[in-house]
Formats: structure tokens, C-alpha cells, sequence
């Protein structure tokens, strides 16, 4: 018996510096837990406010960098504060009933100021709320003040509407958009069908007023040319005829074309003087000058 109770406190002896460890080990990892759920980090391009359970929302705003809270009674909720691009696509009418399918890109943050009345009103899904209802109520106000021509003429102009509009729709709910661009604008298949006509139509039209052109000038063209034929036969004629010389003049000048022609040519040929056209004769010209 004596030799069970040296044994039972040899055990005890053992076991309570393992059970100081455990506890010391278990207490250590508390605090660290604790610490840990004390503080969190705000990182760039972020903002964040505490929500507690016992006041709610507050007012204060955490910037970029570590802070503290209380485990359990507060959690901080964190917002991204930098432009994010959505895209909207809302099909509208225009002013002359033609249905049209506007695409928008938007660039849109929340106003860092107004973050806990967001928090309040609308959630950290602003964007997913309250942009497509107030786009498509934008699109469709501003759309139906053009024609579909117009939307495509004065695209920047339309743009530009829309962005003012949106903008100024856009406060109302605390967001802050930094751009909007329209992204593409798709007609119905019957209206691109007409447009398409229409423009081939006037290809066609300016296609056939340049051959009409064309033949204009063509014709003055001619009627230059024989007014020019007909001037140089006059002159000539005149010359001929104050000149007879001049035709023997023109005569040799042929003369010595044919036999350049003729002397460059690989085969021989034989030819008289009348085919050189070189039977002239000093007598004939006297005679040609003394008339």
C-alpha cells in the first residue's frame, strides 16, 4: 500500500508542471487571439468605419493604415474608395421611335465623406443598387431628346449629356462619377437595313453625277482638240499659201523621219527617192518661189 501511494505522488509531482505548460500555452494563445482581433488593416485605396453593437454606425472615418477595435462589439466595415469601370447596356427609344441599344461605361466611387451614411442607407453593394436604376433612367431621358441620325452625328455632344445628368442624379445617393463614355450604339435590323440602302443610294447618285461629269469634260475636251486641229489646218493652210516653200520644207522634214526610221531597222530595204519622198528638185523650188 505504502508503495501505491509513492507511486500516486510521483504522478501528481510529475503532472503539474504539465498542466502549468498547457495553461500557460492556452493563456498565451488568448492574448495573441485578443490582439489579434483588436486590430486590422486598411489598405490603399480604402476606407473603412466600425459598425458597434451597441451605438451602430459611427461617424468616424479610418484611413489608410493599422487600427484598433473592440473584439465582438465592433467590426470595421471596409470600402474601396479608387474608380471602378461597370458596364451598362439599356435598350431606349429615340426621338423618332426607333429603338436603340445604348452601351455605357461608367467610372464610379463613393464619396469617402458620406461613407457611413452609405453604410446606413444603402450598403457596401452601392454600385450594384444604385447604378443600373439610375443609368437606364438617364439613357432613356437623354436618348429620346435626338434622332437615331443624331445619336451617331453628335455622339460627343450626347455623351456629354449624359454624363451631366448621371452626375447630377448620381449625388443623391453619395457616389461620385469620375467618367462616363458611351461604348457602342446598336440600331434594330430594319432601321441599319434602310440606312444601309439609303447610303448605297447615294453612292449611286454621286457614282452616276461623276460619269455625267466626266462626259462633260470629255466632250469639252474634243471640242478643245478640234478647235486646236482646226486652228493649226488653218495656219498651215495660210502658210502653204503665202509660202509654197514651207511644203517642201515639211516635205523634207518627213523625208528625214522615213530614213531614220529606215536606217535603224535590221532589214534592208530598198527604196527610189519618190518613196523617201526626196525627189525634190532646186528647179521646182525657184519655181515655187518666183510665183
Amino acid at each position: 500500500m505504502a508503495g501505491l501511494q509513492d507511486a500516486a505522488k510521483r504522478m501528481l509531482k510529475n503532472a503539474k508542471p504539465v498542466g502549468g505548460g498547457l495553461g500557460f500555452i492556452l493563456g498565451g494563445a488568448a492574448v495573441v487571439y485578443g490582439i489579434k482581433e483588436s486590430i486590422y488593416t486598411v489598405e490603399g485605396g480604402h476606407r473603412s468605419v466600425i459598425f458597434s453593437r451597441i451605438g451602430g454606425v459611427q461617424d468616424r472615418i479610418y484611413a489608410e493604415g493599422l487600427h484598433f477595435r473592440i473584439p465582438w462589439f465592433q467590426y470595421p466595415i471596409i470600402y474601396n474608395i479608387r474608380s471602378r469601370p461597370t458596364r451598362i447596356q439599356s435598350p431606349t427609344g429615340s426621338k423618332d421611335l426607333q429603338m436603340v441599344n445604348i452601351g455605357l461605361r461608367v467610372l464610379t466611387r463613393p464619396n469617402a465623406s458620406k461613407l457611413p451614411l452609405i453604410t446606413q442607407t444603402i450598403g457596401v453593394d452601392f454600385d450594384e443598387k444604385v447604378l443600373p436604376s439610375i443609368t437606364n433612367e438617364v439613357l432613356k431621358s437623354v436618348t429620346a431628346k435626338f434622332n437615331a441620325s443624331q445619336l451617331i452625328t453628335q455622339r460627343a455632344q450626347v455623351s456629354l449629356l449624359i454624363k451631366r445628368e448621371l452626375t447630377e442624379r448620381a449625388k443623391d445617393f453619395h457616389l461620385v462619377l469620375d467618367d462616363v463614355a458611351i461604348t457602342d450604339i446598336t440600331f434594330s435590323r430594319e432601321y441599319a437595313a434602310a440606312i444601309e440602302a439609303k447610303q448605297v443610294a447615294q453612292q449611286e447618285a454621286q457614282r452616276a453625277q461623276f460619269i455625267v461629269e466626266k462626259a462633260k469634260q470629255e466632250r469639252q475636251q474634243k471640242v478643245v482638240q478640234a478647235e486646236g486641229e482646226a486652228t493649226i489646218a488653218k495656219m498651215i493652210g495660210e502658210a502653204i499659201s503665202q509660202n509654197p516653200a514651207y511644203l517642201k520644207l515639211r516635205r523634207i522634214r518627213a523625208a528625214q523621219a522615213i530614213a531614220k526610221t529606215i536606217s535603224q531597222s535590221q532589214n534592208k530595204v530598198y527604196l527610189d527617192a519618190n518613196s523617201l519622198l526626196l525627189n525634190l528638185k532646186a528647179t521646182d523650188l525657184e519655181k515655187d518661189l518666183k510665183r
